[in-house]
Protein backbone atom coordinates (compact mmCIF):
# COMPACT_ATOMS: atom_id res chain seq x y z
CA UNK A 1 0.00 0.00 0.00
CA UNK A 2 1.59 3.63 -1.31
CA UNK A 3 1.89 6.05 2.17
CA UNK A 4 -1.58 7.10 3.25
CA UNK A 5 -2.22 9.17 6.50
CA UNK A 6 -5.16 8.36 8.21
CA UNK A 7 -6.28 10.09 11.05
CA UNK A 8 -8.96 8.98 14.05
CA UNK A 9 -10.92 11.50 16.48
CA UNK A 10 -11.25 9.47 20.03
CA UNK A 11 -13.81 10.99 22.04
CA UNK A 12 -13.48 9.93 26.03
CA UNK A 13 -16.24 8.84 27.88
CA UNK A 14 -19.48 10.80 27.23
CA UNK A 15 -22.02 11.27 30.25
CA UNK A 16 -25.48 12.05 30.46
CA UNK A 17 -27.42 13.89 28.14
CA UNK A 18 -24.96 17.03 28.65
CA UNK A 19 -22.22 14.65 26.86
CA UNK A 20 -24.60 13.72 24.47
CA UNK A 21 -25.48 17.38 23.43
CA UNK A 22 -21.70 18.36 22.97
CA UNK A 23 -21.25 15.56 20.84
CA UNK A 24 -24.46 16.38 18.86
CA UNK A 25 -23.05 20.07 18.24
CA UNK A 26 -19.05 19.39 17.92
CA UNK A 27 -18.73 15.46 16.44
CA UNK A 28 -19.27 17.03 12.90
CA UNK A 29 -17.42 20.49 13.05
CA UNK A 30 -14.51 18.55 14.93
CA UNK A 31 -14.59 16.07 12.10
CA UNK A 32 -13.91 18.92 9.22
CA UNK A 33 -11.31 20.59 11.12
CA UNK A 34 -9.02 17.78 12.93
CA UNK A 35 -9.89 16.30 8.75
CA UNK A 36 -10.88 13.02 11.07
CA UNK A 37 -11.43 9.56 9.10
CA UNK A 38 -12.56 8.22 11.46
CA UNK A 39 -14.62 9.00 14.73
CA UNK A 40 -14.73 6.65 18.08
CA UNK A 41 -16.32 7.16 21.13
CA UNK A 42 -16.43 5.55 24.65
CA UNK A 43 -20.35 5.80 25.38
CA UNK A 44 -21.04 3.78 28.24
CA UNK A 45 -22.34 6.39 30.87
CA UNK A 46 -24.31 8.56 27.89
CA UNK A 47 -27.82 7.41 29.21
CA UNK A 48 -28.66 9.07 32.90
CA UNK A 49 -24.71 8.73 33.57
CA UNK A 50 -24.50 4.56 33.89
CA UNK A 51 -25.43 2.98 31.09
CA UNK A 52 -26.50 3.03 27.33
CA UNK A 53 -29.50 2.59 25.46
CA UNK A 54 -30.53 2.32 21.82
CA UNK A 55 -31.61 5.74 21.95
CA UNK A 56 -28.59 7.20 23.20
CA UNK A 57 -26.48 5.20 21.13
CA UNK A 58 -28.58 6.12 17.92
CA UNK A 59 -28.26 9.72 19.49
CA UNK A 60 -24.23 9.33 18.92
CA UNK A 61 -24.49 7.61 15.75
CA UNK A 62 -26.68 10.67 14.37
CA UNK A 63 -23.88 13.12 15.47
CA UNK A 64 -21.62 11.91 13.30
CA UNK A 65 -19.75 8.59 15.24
CA UNK A 66 -18.77 5.67 13.54
CA UNK A 67 -17.93 3.53 16.47
CA UNK A 68 -18.96 3.39 20.10
CA UNK A 69 -16.81 1.98 22.80
CA UNK A 70 -17.74 0.79 26.02
CA UNK A 71 -16.68 -0.40 29.60
CA UNK A 72 -17.72 -1.67 33.10
CA UNK A 73 -21.30 0.11 32.41
CA UNK A 74 -21.95 -1.80 29.74
CA UNK A 75 -24.72 -3.86 31.19
CA UNK A 76 -26.49 -0.74 33.17
CA UNK A 77 -29.90 -0.99 30.89
CA UNK A 78 -31.32 -4.13 29.98
CA UNK A 79 -32.06 -3.07 26.59
CA UNK A 80 -28.77 -2.80 25.34
CA UNK A 81 -28.44 -6.49 25.38
CA UNK A 82 -30.19 -7.01 21.87
CA UNK A 83 -28.98 -4.14 20.44
CA UNK A 84 -25.48 -5.21 20.94
CA UNK A 85 -26.21 -8.13 19.12
CA UNK A 86 -27.96 -6.57 16.24
CA UNK A 87 -25.06 -3.71 15.93
CA UNK A 88 -22.05 -5.73 16.13
CA UNK A 89 -20.16 -3.62 13.58
CA UNK A 90 -21.55 -0.21 14.83
CA UNK A 91 -20.97 -0.92 19.08
CA UNK A 92 -18.79 -3.44 20.91
CA UNK A 93 -18.20 -4.13 24.41
CA UNK A 94 -15.18 -5.38 26.63
CA UNK A 95 -14.07 -8.60 24.42
CA UNK A 96 -12.67 -10.39 27.70
CA UNK A 97 -15.91 -10.66 28.81
CA UNK A 98 -17.04 -14.77 29.49
CA UNK A 99 -18.14 -16.16 26.31
CA UNK A 100 -21.86 -15.98 25.48
CA UNK A 101 -22.36 -12.32 26.64
CA UNK A 102 -24.39 -10.47 24.20
CA UNK A 103 -22.17 -8.36 21.12
CA UNK A 104 -18.77 -8.45 20.56
CA UNK A 105 -15.07 -6.76 21.73
CA UNK A 106 -13.91 -6.12 18.16
CA UNK A 107 -14.91 -4.76 15.12
CA UNK A 108 -13.05 -4.02 11.62
CA UNK A 109 -14.18 -0.22 9.99
CA UNK A 110 -13.69 0.09 6.63
CA UNK A 111 -13.15 4.23 5.38
CA UNK A 112 -13.89 5.28 1.87
CA UNK A 113 -10.55 4.75 0.98
CA UNK A 114 -10.65 1.17 2.08
CA UNK A 115 -8.05 0.84 4.97
CA UNK A 116 -9.28 -1.49 7.14
CA UNK A 117 -9.42 -0.34 11.38
CA UNK A 118 -10.08 -3.12 13.67
CA UNK A 119 -11.43 -1.19 17.18
CA UNK A 120 -10.80 -3.57 19.82
CA UNK A 121 -12.81 -2.76 23.66
CA UNK A 122 -10.74 -4.54 26.22
CA UNK A 123 -11.38 -4.00 30.04
CA UNK A 124 -8.62 -3.86 33.19
CA UNK A 125 -9.13 -6.05 35.98
CA UNK A 126 -7.09 -4.03 38.57
CA UNK A 127 -9.76 -2.39 41.18
CA UNK A 128 -12.52 -3.34 38.21
CA UNK A 129 -15.15 -5.87 40.26
CA UNK A 130 -16.42 -7.99 37.05
CA UNK A 131 -15.01 -11.54 36.45
CA UNK A 132 -12.99 -10.85 33.72
CA UNK A 133 -10.48 -13.06 31.23
CA UNK A 134 -7.51 -11.35 30.68
CA UNK A 135 -7.39 -8.86 28.41
CA UNK A 136 -3.66 -9.04 27.47
CA UNK A 137 -4.50 -13.27 26.35
CA UNK A 138 -7.30 -11.94 24.52
CA UNK A 139 -5.79 -8.77 22.98
CA UNK A 140 -3.16 -11.70 21.73
CA UNK A 141 -6.20 -14.15 20.43
CA UNK A 142 -7.93 -11.01 18.12
CA UNK A 143 -4.77 -10.06 16.62
CA UNK A 144 -4.82 -13.80 15.51
CA UNK A 145 -8.29 -13.87 15.02
CA UNK A 146 -10.94 -10.97 14.29
CA UNK A 147 -8.14 -8.22 13.95
CA UNK A 148 -5.75 -10.08 11.80
CA UNK A 149 -6.24 -8.45 8.20
CA UNK A 150 -6.57 -4.87 9.65
CA UNK A 151 -4.47 -2.19 8.25
CA UNK A 152 -4.49 -0.79 11.85
CA UNK A 153 -5.37 -1.80 15.25
CA UNK A 154 -7.47 0.49 17.69
CA UNK A 155 -7.46 -0.85 21.56
CA UNK A 156 -9.81 1.26 23.72
CA UNK A 157 -8.43 -0.04 27.49
CA UNK A 158 -10.97 0.13 29.81
CA UNK A 159 -9.46 0.15 33.17
CA UNK A 160 -8.78 2.32 36.79
CA UNK A 161 -4.98 1.25 37.19
CA UNK A 162 -2.69 3.11 35.77
CA UNK A 163 -0.13 0.96 36.45
CA UNK A 164 -2.33 -1.60 34.40
CA UNK A 165 -2.88 0.83 31.35
CA UNK A 166 0.72 1.49 31.15
CA UNK A 167 1.95 -2.33 31.04
CA UNK A 168 -0.76 -2.78 28.75
CA UNK A 169 0.54 0.11 26.26
CA UNK A 170 4.03 -1.48 26.49
CA UNK A 171 2.56 -5.17 26.06
CA UNK A 172 0.83 -3.72 22.46
CA UNK A 173 3.70 -1.72 21.49
CA UNK A 174 4.25 -2.38 17.14
CA UNK A 175 1.46 -4.63 17.21
CA UNK A 176 -1.69 -2.32 18.30
CA UNK A 177 -1.40 1.43 16.11
CA UNK A 178 -3.33 3.20 19.07
CA UNK A 179 -4.36 2.12 23.05
CA UNK A 180 -6.05 4.76 24.35
CA UNK A 181 -7.29 4.32 28.00
CA UNK A 182 -10.71 5.23 29.50
CA UNK A 183 -12.94 4.78 32.69
CA UNK A 184 -11.56 7.38 34.69
CA UNK A 185 -12.73 10.25 33.18
CA UNK A 186 -9.89 12.12 33.74
CA UNK A 187 -7.67 13.45 31.56
CA UNK A 188 -3.72 12.16 31.35
CA UNK A 189 -1.24 14.54 30.49
CA UNK A 190 1.55 11.52 29.55
CA UNK A 191 0.40 11.20 25.49
CA UNK A 192 2.87 9.96 23.55
CA UNK A 193 3.99 7.63 20.71
CA UNK A 194 6.11 4.39 22.20
CA UNK A 195 9.11 3.43 20.33
CA UNK A 196 7.31 0.48 18.63
CA UNK A 197 4.48 3.01 17.12
CA UNK A 198 1.84 2.72 18.97
CA UNK A 199 0.06 5.76 20.19
CA UNK A 200 -0.62 5.71 24.11
CA UNK A 201 -2.54 7.61 26.84
CA UNK A 202 -3.91 6.29 30.06
CA UNK A 203 -6.83 8.16 30.27
CA UNK A 204 -8.41 10.33 27.40
CA UNK A 205 -11.02 11.71 30.32
CA UNK A 206 -14.89 12.62 29.24
CA UNK A 207 -17.51 14.68 27.78
CA UNK A 208 -19.69 16.09 29.99
CA UNK A 209 -20.73 17.86 32.65
CA UNK A 210 -17.56 20.52 33.63
CA UNK A 211 -18.67 21.62 37.03
CA UNK A 212 -19.12 18.15 38.46
CA UNK A 213 -17.33 15.31 40.02
CA UNK A 214 -15.98 13.08 37.27
CA UNK A 215 -19.91 13.72 35.54
CA UNK A 216 -21.99 13.88 39.01
CA UNK A 217 -23.99 16.70 40.14
CA UNK A 218 -21.12 17.98 43.27
CA UNK A 219 -23.27 18.19 46.73
CA UNK A 220 -24.29 14.51 47.08
CA UNK A 221 -20.75 13.32 46.21
CA UNK A 222 -19.75 15.05 49.05
CA UNK A 223 -22.03 14.30 51.19
CA UNK A 224 -20.74 10.93 50.54
CA UNK A 225 -17.45 11.28 51.22
CA UNK A 226 -17.89 13.49 54.70
CA UNK A 227 -20.61 10.34 56.24
CA UNK A 228 -19.66 7.48 54.69
CA UNK A 229 -23.19 6.88 54.00
CA UNK A 230 -25.25 6.12 50.81
CA UNK A 231 -26.62 8.89 48.47
CA UNK A 232 -28.44 9.64 45.28
CA UNK A 233 -26.15 10.65 42.48
CA UNK A 234 -27.70 12.60 39.42
CA UNK A 235 -25.44 14.06 36.32
CA UNK A 236 -24.77 17.32 36.63
CA UNK A 237 -25.93 20.08 34.34
CA UNK A 238 -24.27 23.10 32.63
CA UNK A 239 -21.16 24.01 31.02
CA UNK A 240 -19.91 21.17 28.67
CA UNK A 241 -16.11 19.72 28.98
CA UNK A 242 -14.81 17.97 25.80
CA UNK A 243 -12.00 15.41 26.32
CA UNK A 244 -10.40 13.73 23.34
CA UNK A 245 -7.41 12.67 21.12
CA UNK A 246 -6.27 13.25 17.50
CA UNK A 247 -4.30 9.99 16.27
CA UNK A 248 -2.39 10.39 12.97
CA UNK A 249 -1.23 7.56 11.73
CA UNK A 250 1.09 6.28 8.91
CA UNK A 251 -0.97 3.42 7.30
CA UNK A 252 1.81 1.73 4.99
CA UNK A 253 4.48 2.12 8.06
CA UNK A 254 1.63 0.29 9.98
CA UNK A 255 2.58 2.87 13.37
CA UNK A 256 0.94 5.98 14.96
CA UNK A 257 2.68 9.24 13.50
CA UNK A 258 1.50 11.81 16.28
CA UNK A 259 -0.84 12.18 19.04
CA UNK A 260 -2.64 15.21 20.47
CA UNK A 261 -5.14 15.94 23.17
CA UNK A 262 -8.29 17.86 23.14
CA UNK A 263 -9.45 20.02 25.90
CA UNK A 264 -12.06 22.33 25.68
CA UNK A 265 -15.20 23.51 27.83
CA UNK A 266 -18.09 25.00 26.20
CA UNK A 267 -21.19 27.32 27.49
CA UNK A 268 -24.21 25.64 28.70
CA UNK A 269 -26.40 24.20 25.81
CA UNK A 270 -29.83 26.05 25.83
Amino acid sequence: MQQVSFRILFLGDVVGKVGRRLLGAQVSILRESENADLVVVNGENSAGGLGIDPACAGELFAAGVDVITTGNHIWGKKTICPYLDEHRQKIIRPHNYAAGAPGTGCTVWTSERGVRVAVINLMARVFMGDLLDCPFQAFDTLLNGEAKDADLVFVDFHGEATSEKVAFGHFADGRAQAVVGTHTHVQTADERVLPGGTAYITDVGMCGPYHSVIGVSIEPIVERFQTGRPTKFDTAKGDALLNGVLIEFDVAQRRATAIRRLNEVFPAAG
